[in-house]
């Protein structure tokens, strides 16, 4: 990631639109590269039953860096156009990443000196004699992993063609202009954010009353995040105080899952069809609204479905995640489908979001089989 970042000084300095995408790339398969690795580290340091809990606290500290990201590289990149000038000069992005390419070799410093395990030894649930029966030659014989693969394209997908639409949708059904747009959309992914930081009190060790109180007050700190942002960008805020409202449906939904990922994911799915109904069904703010609420409902479902795919598979499980981490790519095809399917001669931007409940149909299913494959396995989930 640092490699790539470099990257982008040259093709400042010669405004060379290939080199600039080929930093990205490079940034890009770095980022694979430490999910593969530590999305299994996430699960296995620790009691494997909260191991969903830990990546969804793991992803809420991401989420803080996309919600508040935007204003600081707003800030950084495109300051001159802020005070008044046309055009932003591409050399202002020549600090920015170099800063950033920096905090990378920092951070793999860090990882380097710290006493958190090199490799993956063994899982909780395959010290069973039914787990050490079950084991298999490869990580693809497992059925909960490639059914598991499903499930992350379908997601991925889900999570991000609603987002990349949502600007379209108001575009046209409420003629928003496209310099206001830019906050809901940021709404979208701080949703992933509230959500994630709801689902991780579970890995807190939090007791009786406080537990309970956190469950309530966590999101809303989160949402306070959002809000303090967006004023700091000096956007109006006033017509997402209302959304407060719609996050006591994820904090519902978190309450009845009860921390156990095959539960949260079915839940969460079935929350996820219900948004997006609403959405195409409904019109004006309710549709925005019940779309952008889609990013609620998708915060855990990445630790959830990486928990139950790389279960009991053992001396797999990075094989696993590396299987798991390829099928992101499910961002680029299913939201060019939706993409595709909103045009005028087909479905149209608002029913084209039927791709999203088909995807959440999947996930559901996934949700309901995975336990029988589990339990086949003799792995507790």
């Amino acid at each position: 990631s640092a490699l790539g970042t470099l990257l982008f000084y040259p093709a400042a300095q010669t405004a060379s639109f290939p080199i600039m995408i080929s930093g990205l790339f490079i940034v890009g398969l770095g980022f694979s590269l430490q999910q593969t690795a530590a999305n299994p580290l996430a699960i296995v340091m620790g009691d494997p039953s909260k191991g969903s809990q830990r990546l969804s606290m793991a992803g809420g500290v991401n989420n803080v860096g996309t919600t508040i990201g935007p204003l600081l590289a707003s800030f950084a990149i495109f300051g001159t156009v802020a005070a008044g000038s046309s055009i932003a000069d591409i050399q202002s992005i020549k600090i920015p990443y170099l800063i950033l390419g920096a905090a990378f070799l920092i951070v793999a410093v860090i990882f380097k000196m710290s006493s958190i395990p090199n490799k993956i030894e063994h899982i909780t649930d395959e010290n069973s004699s039914d787990a050490i029966a079950h084991e298999r030659p490869s990580a693809i014989n497992y059925p909960q992993l490639w059914m598991g693969m499903i499930a992350i394209f379908v997601y991925v997908g889900v999570e991000v063609s609603t987002a990349s639409n949502l600007p379209e949708f108001m575009r046209q059904k409420l003629q928003t202009p496209t310099d206001h747009i830019a906050p809901f959309v940021s709404l979208f992914w701080a949703s992933l954010m509230i959500g994630r930081w709801t689902s991780s009190v579970g890995a807190m060790n939090l007791k009786g009353g406080i537990k309970s109180i956190m469950n309530f007050l966590m999101p809303y700190l989160a949402f306070g995040v959002f809000i303090l942002v967006n004023k700091i960008a000096q956007h109006d805020i006033t017509p997402f105080y209302v959304y407060a409202l719609v996050i006591l449906a994820l904090i519902v939904a978190n309450l009845l899952s009860k921390g156990k990922p095959a539960r949260q994911l079915l839940i969460f799915s079935i929350a996820g069809i219900t948004s997006l109904l609403i959405g195409i069904l409904g019109s004006g703010m309710v549709s925005v609204f019940a779309f952008i609420s889609v990013g609620l409902f998708c915060s855990t479902l990445w630790p959830c479905i990486f928990t139950l795919a790389i279960a009991g598979l053992g001396r797999h499980t990075n094989e696993g995640s590396s299987f798991l981490i390829m099928m992101i790519m499910g961002g680029g095809f299913i939201s060019l489908l939706q993409g595709f399917l909103a045009g005028d001669s087909y479905l149209g931007i608002q029913w084209s979001y039927l791709v999203g409940v088909m995807c959440f149909a999947y996930l559901a299913f996934y949700a309901w089989r995975v336990n029988e494959v589990l339990k086949q396995q003799g792995v507790e989930r």
